[in-house]
């Protein structure tokens, strides 16, 4: 019997404006400064390819000298508002996982409700803390 697929949800709040923390999903440029969950870890490339159907291939090197890298493809695309790719490790064999990310501008910058979903099979990755470790990297970034 194949294994159920669990999720987990990340909500987030972001001192910058919507347009910016847009940028920093889907500008390569940008995403180079903060991807990944080690806060010491570089960015060695990044190619995204933001349209539906499109594919992206990040990579990243943690400070213990471990390469990373995750690939995947857009599978729909609301400008400013909604990210949603699934997710693979080259490293690792598990089916494809979606990630779907939403942006809401508010009064003081922007609210992302983050869901990692279809997450079957063992990973090597602990994507709750890894993710909230991620985000804090973009926090800073952000900051400037």
């Amino acid at each position: 019997m194949a294994e159920p697929a669990s999720s987990i949800t990340v909500h987030h709040h972001f001192d910058a404006v919507q347009k910016v923390v847009w940028d920093a999903w889907t500008d390569p440029a940008v995403v180079r400064r903060w991807w990944g969950s080690d806060p010491d870890g570089v960015v060695t490339s990044a190619a995204l390819d933001v349209r539906p159907g499109g594919r992206f291939a990040i990579s990243f090197q943690d400070s213990s000298g471990d390469l990373h890298t995750c690939t995947g493809e857009y599978l729909r695309i609301e400008a400013m508002t909604e990210l949603d790719f699934t997710w693979s490790w080259l490293s690792e064999t598990n089916a494809p996982s979606r990630v779907s990310v939403f942006f809401t501008a508010d009064d003081t910058g922007t609210r992302m409700r983050f869901v990692h979903g279809e997450l079957r099979g063992g990973s090597d990755h602990d994507y709750e803390q890894g993710w909230q470790r991620t985000f804090a990297k973009l926090d800073r970034v952000l900051a400037g």
